[in-house]
């Protein structure tokens, strides 16, 4: 049932933050909030999901965390086979994924863990090492 509830949720969310122009829904707390736009590795269907992120001069950052979960989300998965659409507000840009690694990866973590500071508690939750993904302009 949760996994209807997030469904749904983020459904409405997407929705809400498309017909504002990110005004609504555009912030959790202190963390923003973007629309990741990726086609499914197997079904090719594209699929928006909210997340968390922060900038880096003109790249992106987002956490592959699915609260702990001990699988990858969807998105990340079908980020390692696609390019992906992203909007910020009304802005709207094309990227191309990939995983940071070593100081930058621990540099941006801490980033983002001052903007949401659960993604520790996430981390501690699960074995996987939750991914920190850098978003460049394609």
């Amino acid at each position: 049932m949760s996994r209807l509830i997030f469904k749904v949720a983020s459904t409405f969310h997407t929705a809400l933050y498309r017909l504002s122009g990110g005004r609504l829904g555009g912030n959790l707390g202190r963390a923003p909030v973007l629309l990741l736009t990726v086609a499914g590795r197997k079904s090719g269907k594209r699929r928006t999901t909210p997340l968390l992120y922060s900038r880096e001069g003109d790249n992106l950052i987002v956490i592959g965390s699915k609260g702990g979960d001990p699988r990858h989300p969807a998105w990340y998965l079908n980020l390692q086979a696609a390019e992906a659409d992203v909007e910020v507000g009304r802005e709207r840009r094309h990227v191309r994924a990939r995983d940071a690694e070593g100081e930058e990866r621990d540099r941006l973590w801490k980033q983002m863990t001052s903007i949401w500071p659960a993604y520790d508690q996430y981390q501690q939750k699960t074995t996987r090492r939750l991914p920190v993904v850098v978003l460049e302009p394609a």
